[in-house]
């Protein structure tokens, strides 16, 4: 309230406690007990003296928190090590392309619960996720179906329905997936599969392709010569390609990821450390929750104060398979640099969509960029184990 000069203080009034200076001239006042905000403003605008008399308004911070009722449990966004979610939703709103708005994402996968046909169902919380047309390179034909699980679990890291009121959020939920199956029910595919998708999903209109497969560490670039050169032919076009580190605890970060085209994503656990699975070396580019154990390291001081020896750790929920390709919920126990790279990806969606590096962003620019922007961990600066850092949308966006 403020008082016209020369007139008592607020304290005078009934309705009115204590009263504190402002800046300004005019005084926070507390309502007496018994009273209610609504009386003692009825009373204060009655009083000639008073120039103004307004609540107290609360503020709050300018974040899209979307009302998903598992968005608690996804620490992989919220939490202290996740990516910033909340205020990432935010921004991509402020820039006019609301959870990274027409960006198309390739998920080259087990395929996707896309659609009801025959025996499938759609995923009830991709109902409001929109898709681009795709492909089975496993069936050979046009219905990429998921019949593992795996690549729903991805799908809906990047672009599960959101603020729908059910289940769990999606980081790029404006996106569109495109859902390429290049692996089978067990989660296997070959290389000619892999490579002829990822050609397939250029051409028709990726701008971001994510790979959440890995060959085995001791594949080496000349033994996948076409995955290679698909690989280059996706930079060349200018597509984003994202791939997996890889889960054998190794030095080598495995192929696809380890190629030059692609940002390689190893995993991190929810108290910000290296997963004990996930694959490190000097071609790791980002890290980002993929849930497990710690990796006992304590050689240096951020994983001293961060890594748990306790064995404990918490998975990444997103909604998939429970008993069988018509059955949905959120199965424990999906961990992985699998379900790491989906947060780059999804990231890099953003980015695209908001224009955050002007409208004809290079995948290398795009790559650079969210390196740049990671929140760094392990030993200051790049590092084998953490790259360039933990993946941070918020800071991508700002």
């Amino acid at each position: 309230v403020k008082y016209r000069n020369g007139a008592p203080g607020a304290e005078r009034l009934i309705d009115v406690g204590t009263a504190r200076s402002m800046p300004g001239g005019s005084e926070q006042v507390a309502v007496r007990e018994g009273a209610t905000v609504r009386e003692a403003l009825t009373e204060l605008r009655r009083d000639p003296d008073v120039a103004y008399a307004v609540p107290n308004y609360r503020a709050h911070a300018s974040a899209a928190v979307p009302n998903d009722p598992g968005l608690r449990r996804q620490w992989n966004f919220v939490g202290p090590f996740g990516i910033g979610m909340p205020e990432a939703w935010q921004l991509a709103i402020d820039r006019g392309a609301p959870g990274g708005r027409g960006v198309v994402v390739a998920v080259l996968d087990s395929g996707v619960a896309y659609e009801n046909r025959g025996r499938y169902r759609r995923a009830p919380d991709l109902r409001g996720t929109r898709f681009a047309r795709g492909h089975d390179f496993v069936g050979r034909d046009p219905y990429p179906n998921d019949v593992f699980g795996h690549g729903t679990h991805v799908a809906g890291t990047i672009a599960q329905t959101t603020n729908n009121g059910v289940d769990m959020a999606g980081i790029a939920y404006g996106a569109r997936i495109m859902p390429v199956r290049v692996l089978d029910a067990e989660g296997s595919g070959d290389s000619a599969a892999i490579s002829r998708a990822v050609r397939w999903a250029v051409r028709h209109g990726a701008d971001v392709i994510n790979l959440s497969l890995e060959f085995p560490s001791e594949v080496r670039a000349a033994e996948i010569p076409d995955v290679i050169s698909a690989l280059r032919y996706a930079r060349k076009k200018n597509v984003v390609v994202v791939a997996a580190a890889g889960n054998q605890a190794d030095v080598t970060v495995a192929y696809p990821a380890r190629a030059s085209s692609v940002i390689a994503v190893g995993a991190t656990t929810d108290s910000g450390c290296e997963a004990e699975y996930s694959n490190a070396g000097g071609d790791l580019d980002l890290v980002a929750p993929g849930g497990g154990v710690d990796a006992p390291n304590a050689d240096n001081p951020w994983d001293a104060a961060h890594c748990r020896l306790d064995g404990r750790g918490r998975s990444i929920l997103q909604q998939t398979f429970t008993f069988g390709v018509r059955s949905f919920g959120l199965p424990r126990g999906y961990e992985g640099t699998s379900m790491a790279a989906p947060h780059v990806a999804a990231t890099a969606a953003l980015v695209l969509a908001t224009k955050r590096l002007g409208p004809a962003a290079t995948p290398s620019l795009v790559e650079a960029y969210l390196e740049s922007t990671a929140t760094d961990a392990g030993p200051p600066g790049f590092d084998d184990r953490y790259g360039n850092g933990i993946v941070n949308a918020a800071a991508a966006l700002r």
